[in-house]
């Protein structure tokens, strides 16, 4: 029985707190802006959770640093790609072609 009371008691302060957070800059309308300095800041805030995400992926085989890891020879081509052309789909193409190629083809 006290296992599920700290359970509805865990929930209701997540709940509470997710609530709290997000909905104090929809209550406090224009007095609840935040800074321009900090604007700024958060426009970096996707790309750095993306690269959070992608980044450990890409430099990690088997939780250890492999420079001949096949993930990183795409990740740079499809780096490379995005840079160059602006198209959405190159860059998915050419990695997945050298991230196969790299697999399959040469026996990695």
């Amino acid at each position: 029985m006290v296992d599920g009371v700290w359970l509805w008691l865990t929930l209701f302060a997540i709940g509470s707190t997710t609530i709290l957070t997000r909905g104090s800059f929809v209550l406090g309308g224009e007095g609840a802006r935040l800074p321009p300095a900090l604007q700024r800041a958060l426009r970096y805030a996707p790309a750095a959770a993306l690269s959070a995400l992608i980044m450990p992926d890409l430099l990690l085989d088997a939780g250890a640093f492999d420079p001949a890891n096949p993930k990183l020879a795409a990740g740079i081509v499809v780096a490379l790609a995005a840079v160059r052309s602006r198209s959405p789909w190159l860059p998915f193409i050419a990695g997945m072609g050298v991230l196969l190629l790299l697999r399959k083809g040469l026996g990695w």
